[in-house]
């Protein structure tokens, strides 16, 4: 069994040991290759394919990689931010409607929510009825400072009457003053007569007619100077004098200011001062009653004088500027109904709604945010060595994740934070205690977009982005080349009319 099983085995392995014999090629054709030989030639052939390939792919993305790397200045620390307008009511009430939902976009100016109107209406009717009577009691002012404005002007033609008068009762009283004077000459003149028929009528050279004449005419001279005498006592009493003046003192004598000082003048100049005074115009009672009147006459057209002091009387400013405040609260009023419709005020999407009909809300109450779609810029965080070669103006290439590489926005550097995001924390580092730790700090740099289209490739808030700043271009736009932007020009004051 041995020897069967070895020679079973010698016969198997004599055929791998036996030289096998090639069958001569037919004339004319080469020798066919070898097996062995084929395998190596294709795999240096796809090494080969390879490492073209390769060398293609270093050539077409590592050089423009190697240009970006050495020619931009870039950041993962980049995110897009934006606007955001709260949405608050101006005026408390009930919610009515609210017509629009988280992620509703809206444009400026659309009604969003709307407030109850009701309570405001009935509030803008009471203001305009206020309004109304505001206006009837001007006009009641008006038409009763016009009658003021006749009393005074009568008062004005009274004193001057009364002043008139007085001066007229004193030319009287010099006038029966004079015409006493001639009585008593005339009494003079027939006593002289007299005496002189009484001595010749004994002698009978003057007979007795004449006698009785002489004496009658005595008699009537007599009775002349009484009544003169009378006359004058009676217009010194009617000015306020004493009938029979002191010794040595002439009848007709009166004091230089009576026409002032006149009862009759002094209340028809009370009566002037109290009328004047419902017009605004205050008179002093040291001011004499002619120095008054010298002063109207000084005015000009005494009715247009008046007709002005009547228009610019207290009461009547009284009543125009309750009629103004009527008018104002009318204003509010009206106001505040139009602040029951809640717009938007910029472009944008609703985001954050937490408000529903039925609510009562308050002024300033936040309802929902809008988010703006065109006000949109990215704060990218470059470390402080980054800054040196950076300015404003400069041009960036910005990638979003969220579109990939798809899309490039581009932008322009528009400004630099003046200050790091450690010292804007809440609690910033305190370096003083000695425990200091050098750390490259970061430095938000705003980038604005340009030629962006929200309605084709939207970016939204807080997304992730890698700028890429073009140091070797040159800045464009406002402060371009600058680190600080320019200050903001001052507004111009409205020019008044």
């Amino acid at each position: 069994m041995t020897d069967e099983k070895q020679g079973a085995d010698k016969g198997a392995s004599s055929p791998a040991k036996a030289p096998v014999m090639a069958k001569s090629a037919p004339a004319g054709q080469a020798p066919p290759a070898s097996p062995g030989r084929q395998p190596g030639k294709k795999r240096k052939l796809l090494l080969g394919v390879v490492g073209a390939l390769v060398l293609v792919a270093l050539v077409v993305f590592g050089i423009p990689y190697i240009q970006q790397t050495l020619s931009t200045v870039s950041t993962d620390d980049a995110y897009v931010n934006g606007h955001v307008t709260f949405v608050a009511p101006r005026v408390a009430g009930q919610v009515a409607r609210v017509l629009v939902d988280d992620n509703n976009r809206v444009h400026k100016g659309e009604l969003i929510a709307e407030l109850d109107k009701e309570p405001f209406q009935v509030a803008v009717s009471q203001k305009a009825a206020a309004v109304d009577t505001a206006n009837a009691d001007l006009q009641a002012a008006i038409a009763n400072v016009r009658g003021i404005e006749a009393q005074a002007l009568s008062q004005r033609r009274n004193l001057e009457h009364a002043v008139q008068e007085v001066d007229d009762q004193i030319a009287l009283l010099h006038a029966r003053v004079a015409a006493l004077d001639k009585s008593r000459a005339a009494l003079t003149l027939a006593q002289l007569e007299f005496d002189r028929a009484k001595q010749l009528v004994a002698s009978s050279y003057v007979t007795r007619e004449v006698y009785d004449q002489r004496q009658a005419e005595l008699t009537t001279a007599n009775a002349g100077v009484v009544e003169a005498l009378a006359e004058v006592y009676q217009i010194r009493v009617s000015l306020g004098l004493p009938a029979q003046p002191d010794k040595g003192q002439d009848l007709g004598q009166v004091p230089s200011d009576l026409d002032d000082t006149f009862s009759s003048v002094l209340q028809a100049q009370a009566n002037l001062i109290q009328s004047a005074a419902q017009l605004g115009v205050v008179h002093s009672y040291e001011q004499s009653p002619k120095e008054m009147i010298a002063q109207f006459e000084k005015l000009g057209d005494i009715n247009q004088i008046f007709a002005q002091l009547s228009a610019d009387a207290p009461a009547v400013k009284q009543a125009e500027a309750r009629l103004e405040s009527a008018k104002r609260d009318l204003a509010q009023a009206e106001l505040d109904l139009r602040y029951c419709d809640i717009v938007a005020d910029i472009d944008g999407v609703i985001t954050r709604r937490n408000v529903n009909p039925g609510d009562y809300v308050q002024v300033g109450q936040g309802l929902m945010a809008i988010r703006s779609l065109r006000e949109i810029w990215v704060d990218a965080n470059f470390k402080e060595t980054q800054l040196g070669d950076l300015r404003i103006g400069l041009p960036v290439d910005l990638y979003v994740d969220m579109y990939g590489g798809r899309h490039v926005f581009k932008g322009r550097i528009s400004g630099f934070t003046e200050g790091t995001g450690s010292t804007l924390a809440l609690l910033p580092a305190e370096n003083a205690t000695g425990n200091f730790v050098k750390v490259v700090q970061r430095l938000p740099v705003r980038i604005d977009l340009e030629d962006y289209d929200p309605d084709k490739n939207p970016l939204f808030i807080g997304t992730s982005v890698t700028p890429y700043v073009y140091i070797d271009k040159p800045a464009s736009g406002p402060d371009a080349g600058k680190f600080l932007q320019a200050s903001m020009p001052q507004p111009q004051a409205a020019a008044s009319p």
